[in-house]
């Protein structure tokens, strides 16, 4: 049944055209996106109502501040359920200890990740820059028969969950960094069959520092915004990336693009999978 139908007794006609259709869920925690202004004094009775009826879901919350800040981290603040933001998530046959809220975490992105795990051939190396918890190295190493993952993430409180979902998951095949992949990736003496860039906004800025680590015949996935509509649009960013591979002394065979999201009406979260010569 859908939200809407169960809360008709509770919200006016008003309130009800304005009930927010979209939501995430981590673990056992619901995410309101974007919550109107208009349904604040009827909060509470959203949430006693999703968690009256929906018993996989414990802790309703809302987001009062957007993502921001260094770490692209948003505020929450909870509306109902219980007095906590520590979850554990579970997709793709791992489980993921997580805070929505002192660390970067998407669970839309949970097909995309299974795409990616199923291009990683026995024996490959990988390197994952931005990592965040490292659902992508866990992901990988649980699902395929990588050699081994190299993962670097700058945010302290997302690198403590990467280490902790290692161990949680049992997995002996993935090397953790904190810090900025501009400084890290220069001390890591060796190049990856699969290179991935989870950083849409920015990714495209650290593409020469991405080419010195991946291997010849290797690929870099690169995730990024854009209207795939737009022909002209989609042809000036893979001319863009032919440009900074041409100027790094590599050369591309291909670039495909493959939509895992969408962003705005307008744009889709995309991944750029560049094959290199």
């Amino acid at each position: 049944m859908k939200l809407k139908q169960l809360l008709k007794k509770e919200l006016t006609s008003k309130e009800l055209a304005i009930l927010p259709s979209s939501f995430d869920l981590v673990g056992d925690i619901l995410i309101f996106n974007d919550f109107p202004v208009e349904l604040k004094k009827k909060e509470k009775v959203i949430g006693k109502v999703i968690l009256d009826n929906f018993t996989n879901i414990k802790v309703i919350t809302r987001k009062s501040k957007k993502y921001s800040g260094k770490y692209r981290t948003p505020t929450l603040r909870i509306i109902a359920g219980e007095r906590r933001k520590l979850t554990v998530h579970k997709e793709n046959a791992i489980r993921l200890s997580v805070n929505p809220e002192t660390a970067y975490f998407s669970s839309r992105t949970s097909t995309e990740r299974k795409r990616i795990f199923k291009l990683i051939k026995p024996n490959e190396s990988v390197l994952v820059m931005f990592s965040g918890i490292a659902p992508l190295p866990v992901t990988i190493s649980k699902n395929s028969l990588a050699k081994e993952i190299y993962a670097v993430e700058i945010n302290p409180h997302a690198h403590k969950f990467a280490e902790e979902n290692v161990k949680l998951n049992k997995i002996n095949n993935v090397t953790l960094f904190n810090g900025d992949v501009t400084a890290i990736l220069p001390t890591i003496k060796k190049k990856f069959d699969h290179v991935l860039m989870p950083l849409p906004k920015s990714a495209e800025d650290f593409l020469e520092l991405a080419l010195t680590k991946v291997k010849k015949k290797g690929t870099i996935h690169l995730y990024s915004f854009l209207n795939v509509k737009d022909a002209k649009l989609v042809k000036e960013k893979k001319q863009f990336i032919k440009q900074i591979c041409e100027k790094s002394k590599k050369h591309c065979s291909s670039i495909k693009i493959t939509r895992c999201g969408q962003f705005s009406p307008q744009e889709s979260r995309v991944c750029l999978d560049i094959a290199l010569k």
